[in-house]
């Protein structure tokens, strides 16, 4: 299936109540955000079957900072899609920026194991979100909440990996102080398509920002194109400002949120070893 139908997939999954029947092994993907939280549940064939998310400020910079928040957090998203599927979800595989530390990514998994399920895997989050796009050559960059990941692609093949702070957090922070709001009020005003446009000028500096980032890490590389993913990658403008600044074509796909934890978990079952079928306890008699 197409990227864009996935996307789109994933976006009624959220909305999904109950999920009256599916087939072959669930692959579950956690993705841990320093804006928001996700859980991301695929059928056999690698369909979105349900997801849910939250914002939280429990990771700060792609680090567990808030641990027993973090824990409590996806207890409460995954007794939220269990409900909906009727089964309880004992193993799941997340993420992690790529250029934090092995005591850091640790720590994703121990979230994990603390809300009740086995990590299978940990892979960095922009080689996760290759897993969905499939690019064969060039870049794709997760701009998260706190940080912007690089993955570097030839071939196929991930040659080169870096993160650096600076995502879309920092953009609501900059709405917050021009506007004198608070940061939740800043974080929806961001997601305000009717007032985008007008924002555009406040925020474009660190657009700007995040592209030198980029630019740097790609500096004698040879990648045609890029691709954003990430939430911060939906605000209009921004893929413009990338191109502008690296002078390699950037572009973004529709419901950029969801690359990341549809990536993840399409690498779930991979970690099983055998191929067999996760794991689930049935909740429904």
């Amino acid at each position: 299936m197409p990227v864009e139908s996935i996307l789109s997939a994933a976006e009624e999954a959220v909305r999904r109540g109950r999920v009256s029947h599916f087939q072959g092994p669930l692959h579950v993907g956690v993705d841990l955000g320093t804006a928001y939280t996700m859980i991301m549940v695929l059928d056999g064939a690698l369909q979105p079957l349900t997801a849910a998310y939250q914002f939280a400020q429990v990771v700060r910079d792609g680090v567990v900072v808030d641990f027993m928040g973090a824990i409590d957090l996806v207890k409460r998203l995954k007794a939220d899609v269990e409900s909906r599927l009727g089964v309880e979800l004992t193993s799941a595989a997340s993420a992690y920026p790529p250029g934090i530390s092995l005591a850091e990514v640790r720590a994703v998994a121990y979230v994990l194991e603390g809300a009740g399920m086995i990590c299978t895997r940990l892979i960095d989050e922009p080689t996760a979100a290759n897993a969905l796009l499939g690019v064969k050559d060039g870049a794709v960059v997760d701009v998260g909440g706190g940080s912007t990941g690089i993955a570097v692609i030839e071939d196929g093949r991930v040659v080169y990996t870096a993160d650096e702070p600076t995502g879309g957090t920092h953009f609501t922070l900059v709405i917050a102080g021009a506007k004198g709001i608070s940061f939740e009020e800043a974080e929806s005003l961001k997601l305000d398509a009717n007032v985008q446009p007008e924002l555009f000028p406040l925020i474009r500096p660190v657009m700007e920002k995040v592209a030198t980032i980029i630019q740097r890490h790609l500096r004698g590389l040879q990648v045609p194109s890029i691709t954003l993913v990430g939430g911060a990658a939906a605000f209009p403008g921004f893929t413009d400002v990338v191109a502008e600044i690296t002078g390699i074509p950037t572009a973004a796909p529709s419901r950029p949120m969801f690359v990341t934890p549809i990536g993840i978990a399409m690498l779930h079952e991979a970690a099983a070893g055998d191929g067999s079928p996760i794991p689930t306890k049935t909740l429904r008699g």
